[in-house]
């Protein structure tokens, strides 16, 4: 089947005509409206910041988000399998090797609105289709700012595509080696002083098999997926101010290593933003969101399900109004407010592995608020830019409790936490220096935090045949860093940036070994995590190169000999991890690319007893115009099917993505 769709894909290719198609003429009469937050300010440099555009987004060999988020070496999720053959929960991102768990510790927003899930903390990243995104932007560091709360090992910034990005219609299907398809589709029409966008996906396929193959029994079996989002956006200029609604909707349904062995994730999200672009310059948020997790277990020595987490609701509510006043023209000044809050409940079953009855209900849960107060200001004096901005937040963990009851409904835990509040000040401060027109220094320190999760908090869980327990008594995670880089234009077209940083959480939250088989959620004295980043952009003629790279010095410090983990790297933190592109572009409209991507040896575990091995592999995308607006595409992943090992329990082995080649059109206008 393989060399079929090769065969099949190159001949689609070679015989597509090859001729530009047509851009649409520009009309003056239209009135574009951007459909975007308010400008960056002139010391966004200041930061570790790389910014994919709309076609990095689109062209990779899987067509998923978090596929392109790994062309910023140094983003990672808690494991290396993408959102078809992971566990949604353990897709926490986070960035500079400050790892360890799997909630998120970098900031993840989509349209100014934070996207990380409000019970566990991770990112619903099926529920955000790449082809309505306009460009990423990733900031590496802690966070000041709007939403600076959780911002503690960066941002990255998702902002979605206008009506005259998407065109009227785009559409796009595909199929694979295994049978398995994707359908994508926008309709963005403009209308009045604006545009609306609906735009959907629907991925299904019976998967791979993640369990190596001396490993299988009778139930294990591929994993199979099959999700869906659809989304709407209204953007339109009314006097002003321009109005933003957004909804979303989405459901993803996975089956993991055994029969039976299902999860699913749902989400519904609403918001409203308001922008100003006059003398003052206002960007208003409101935002809803709700949803649900369930998961089966089954166990990994008798093959029966041992763990039904039926149902778990959450809903998050929130909000921010940041105000830029006019104060000259050397000063950009952002004065602002935000809100979050995160509400959370528990219901599962456990079972009997041997007899298959139900042994007891637990239920679990709390809420946690956030509000934030921030000022920021950039001032520009020639080739000097400086920056600087603070943040008070006021933190409360309330209604805390675990409840669990034994087969026949007696109960065995009744506990409440007590309620929590405290303040958090957090600040950052950097600069820029233009040398000459072709280099650039800057330099910027920060702090930050991030609460812990109402799943750190409340919630045990089992990965046979060890135990995780949770602590109520966890302490907010705290950065502290500094940085300094350089920034090359050595010749039109060619970019060049080098950072150092030193970044160290304090009190940052780990799964810590404190018996055989048995963790607990534990705040370490801190994870420190120093290295060089590196990023590489050129473009000539029909080429172009796109290449980053993080080595990486992370440990636990300060813990202490009862522990065993001073010097320790964290878990599922690699040393070295990076990626690189060429891309060639012989006609408009066509483009062919190579990625070739390593990440180093990774541990699975707080003790370092179990090891990820390094990983290298490389991708391949192509696409040709058949006729206008119809283009024939064909990607692979892994070509030279690398062996991934996404989990390592002591032997026990899930592996990730094998050689896959995808089929299809796409098709715009």
């Amino acid at each position: 089947m393989k060399i079929l769709l090769l065969a099949s894909a190159a001949t689609a290719l070679i015989a597509a005509p090859a001729f530009a198609q047509e851009a649409a003429p520009a009309d003056d009469s239209v009135i574009v409206v951007l459909g975007k937050g308010l400008p960056d300010t002139p010391a966004t440099p200041a930061y570790s910041t790389i910014e994919l555009d709309r076609e990095a987004i689109t062209t990779t060999s899987s067509d998923r988000l978090e596929d392109a988020l790994s062309n910023v070496a140094g983003f990672q999720q808690f494991r290396r399998s993408d959102s078809r053959s992971s566990n949604p929960t353990a897709q926490g991102a986070t960035l500079r090797a400050l790892g360890g768990n799997a909630s998120s510790r970098a900031l993840v927003l989509l349209d100014g609105v934070p996207m990380i899930d409000p019970f566990f903390g991770y990112v619903p990243f099926s529920a955000v289709s790449p082809e309505t995104l306009s460009r990423i932007q990733v900031t590496r560091g802690g966070g000041s700012g709007p939403f600076g709360a959780g911002a503690l090992a960066g941002t990255i910034a998702l902002e979605s595509a206008s009506a005259r990005e998407l065109g009227l219609v785009n559409a796009a299907a595909f199929v694979n080696d295994r049978e398995e398809t994707s359908l994508s589709a926008t309709l963005a029409p403009e209308f009045g002083n604006g545009y609306a966008v609906i735009s959907g996906r629907w991925d299904r396929g019976d998967g791979f098999e993640t369990t190596p193959e001396d490993q299988r029994v009778a139930i294990s079996v591929p994993a199979a997926y099959d999700s869906w989002t659809a989304g709407g956006r209204v953007v339109q200029k009314l006097g002003d101010l321009e109005v933003q609604l957004r909804g979303l909707a989405f459901e993803d349904h996975r089956t993991l290593r055994f029969e039976g062995a299902n999860n699913s994730i749902e989400g519904q999200d609403v918001s409203l933003r308001v922008v100003s672009r006059g003398p003052w310059q206002v960007d208003a948020i409101a935002y809803g969101q709700w949803r649900n997790f369930s998961n089966v277990v089954i166990s990994s020595s008798r093959f029966t399900r041992v763990l039904d987490q039926k149902d778990t609701p959450a809903s998050g509510q929130g909000g921010k109004i940041e105000v830029r006043p006019p104060v000259g023209d050397a000063n950009t000044l952002r004065i602002g407010t935000d809100y979050r809050r995160s509400e959370g409940d528990l219901f599962e079953d456990a079972y009997s592995a041997f007899s298959g009855n139900r042994t007891e209900e637990r239920f679990a849960g709390g809420v946690n608020t956030d509000v934030g107060f921030f000022i920021e200001n950039d001032f520009v004096a020639g080739p000097l830019t400086l920056t600087g901005g603070v943040r008070a937040d006021r933190y409360t963990i309330r209604n805390g409790y675990y409840r669990s009851f034994d087969g026949d409904g007696n109960p065995v835990r009744d506990d409440t936490y007590s309620d929590r509040a405290d303040w958090e000040v957090t600040w950052r401060a950097g600069a820029l220096f233009d040398v000459a027109e072709i280099a650039r220094l800057r330099a910027a320190a920060y702090t930050g935090f991030r609460l812990p999760t109402i799943n750190e908090l409340y919630r045990p869980f089992v990965v046979f045949p060890v135990v995780t327990n949770a602590n109520a008594e966890l302490l907010p995670e705290r950065l502290e860093g500094f940085e300094a880089g350089i920034d090359l234009m050595p010749a039109p077209g060619v970019m060049l940036q080098a950072t150092w940083f030193d970044n160290k959480v304090k009190d940052a939250i780990a799964n810590v070994t404190i018996a055989t088989n048995t963790r607990q959620r534990r705040n370490l004295d801190a994870i420190d995590a120093t290295g060089f980043e590196f990023a590489a952009r050129a473009e000539s003629g029909a080429f172009s190169f796109d290449g980053t790279l993080v080595l990486t010095d992370a440990k636990v410090v300060g813990t202490g000999a009862a522990l065993n983990l001073d010097g320790n790297r964290p878990s599922q933190v690699p040393e070295v991890a990076a990626s690189a592109t060429l891309g060639w572009r012989p006609v408009e409209g066509a483009l062919f690319s190579a990625t070739l991507r390593h990440v180093g040896d990774q541990y699975e575990d707080d003790q370092e007893t179990n090891v990820l091995p390094a990983a290298t592999t490389v991708d391949l995308y192509a696409r040709m115009p058949v006729t206008d607006g119809l283009s024939a595409v064909a990607r692979v992943e892994n070509l030279f099917d690398e062996t991934i090992v996404t989990r390592n329990q002591n032997g026990s082995m899930d592996l990730g993505t094998p050689l896959t080649v995808w089929v299809g059109v796409n098709f715009a206008m």
